[in-house]
């Protein structure tokens, strides 16, 4: 009893360092990529430009962001299984985007192109590492509380990024009226608080062993890595319910990830002032952290698959309710919506990929999940930016996610998850990790 205690609270302290690295990046997509930076960027450093010209830049920034990030993932994602490095190159990625953050301090009115740049950076530096931590999951995780987990590490990221939220919400009330330097500190903080939280994963989690399987020792890793990216394109057929799942992915991730992106921006465009967009984002993280674990624990009883799709649903709604959007408590509510359903339905997207994924090849496979969410993300703010300079109002922007819900919803339906999960069950016993 005593040994099977212990053994259980070594699995819940690595559990835990694990989502701390949620809890601490949050803070990225938080204050930078979604509240602070976003406003800043559009009321302030990129003030003199005319009409909604500071959105759409914005917009297709992000986009390229997402298409380096994508480009980079998977074979990245083979470079860490085949020299067991995924916690290495997590170190590099995160510490290219802590440092790009840090220097967004020195962005005041009129510096768009730099802020542009470092956003850029903070970007891709923050994908990428995603691919390492996430990779990990399988590694960390019982395949049994799995979704739970997945769940409880994105539960942690919208607290930890909600705090630092809340703390520069207080700061620009206290130093915006006076300076520019309540926006600039805070993004300041966020690369602070990245940095310390990612300290216990790189302590606590171990390194999963190399796979060399296919490629054979002492191959200079950057082309063991395209070694491995070829294997995988050659028999993506065999893991065809992990394909459409990506390909449904694809979709409805696209639609996420530009309404976490571009809310505050376009708030901001038809007039929402700062303090209620800033205030909306915050409520989105606390409505998101029991949220989260609710769908969680919703899936053990009507599946993971069908929790997603609910959460489609309810996204699509959201969507067409944009449109309408004029006034702050419009804003207000609609975070609270959004609260509702996002965090579950990311987290389960992660949680079901990790049970459908090999964990001899997390990495790599889940460099596929990532360039799947990226070049998703690619196509959602290029689309708000093109209709927005196409229509002068980014309006209808919004009405036009809706397709990839609706999309991703009947990819999703085609997945037969359990015959997906038996084949890496397979592939896990025969390398002797099951």
């Amino acid at each position: 009893m005593g040994l099977k205690s212990s053994a259980d609270r070594a699995y819940q302290r690595i559990v835990n360092a694990w989502c701390m690295y949620d809890w601490g990046s949050s803070a990225f997509s938080t204050t930078i990529e979604a509240a602070v930076l976003p406003v800043y960027f559009e009321q302030v450093v990129a003030a003199g430009l005319p009409g909604n010209t500071a959105t759409i830049y914005w917009a297709y920034t992000n986009a390229v962001s997402l298409l380096i990030a994508a480009l980079l993932a998977p074979i990245l994602g083979s470079i860490a299984d085949y020299t067991g490095g995924k916690k290495r190159l997590l170190t590099i990625f995160a510490a290219l985007g802590i440092v790009a953050t840090a220097f967004m301090v020195l962005i005041d009115a009129g510096d768009w192109p730099l802020a542009l740049v470092l956003f850029l950076f903070g970007s891709v530096g923050l994908g990428a590492s995603y691919v390492f931590s996430d990779s990990l999951l399988p590694h960390v995780a019982r395949s049994e509380d799995i979704d739970y987990v997945s769940s409880k590490g994105y539960a942690l990221g919208y607290l930890g990024g909600g705090i630092l939220l809340a703390v520069n919400i207080l700061m620009i009330q206290v130093v915006w009226a006076e300076s520019t330097l309540g926006p600039r500190l805070s993004f300041l903080t966020v690369a602070v608080w990245w940095a310390i939280f990612t300290i216990p994963l790189l302590r606590r989690v171990p390194e999963p062993p190399a796979n060399t399987a296919g490629i054979g020792e002492g191959v200079n890793p950057l082309v063991a890595g395209f070694r491995r990216l070829g294997q995988t394109f050659r028999h993506i057929r065999k893991y065809r319910q992990l394909f459409f799942f990506l390909l449904a992915f694809w979709l409805y991730n696209d639609g996420i990830g530009t309404i976490i992106k571009m809310a505050t921006i376009y708030g901001s465009e038809i007039g929402i002032g700062m303090i209620d967009l800033i205030g909306a984002l915050l409520l989105t993280q606390f409505v998101g952290i029991p949220f989260s674990l609710l769908f969680g624990k919703f899936s053990g009883r009507i599946g993971t698959k069908r929790s997603i799709m609910i959460g489609l649903g309810w996204y699509a709604l959201i969507a067409i309710a944009g449109y309408f959007m004029s006034q702050a408590w419009h804003f207000w509510a609609l975070a609270f919506a959004v609260g509702m359903v996002q965090g579950g339905t990311q987290a389960l997207s992660r949680s079901l990929f990790g049970l459908m994924a090999p964990r001899a090849r997390s990495a790599e496979f889940f460099g596929f999940y990532d360039i799947s969410s990226k070049f998703a993300g690619i196509a959602g703010p290029a689309l708000f930016a093109f209709v927005g300079q196409l229509t002068g109002s980014s309006r209808l922007g919004i009405v036009a996610l809706i397709v990839f819900f609706i999309g991703g919803i009947l990819l999703l339906n085609r997945v037969d998850e359990q015959e997906g999960i038996r084949l890496a069950e397979a592939e896990n016993r025969a390398a002797g990790l099951a």
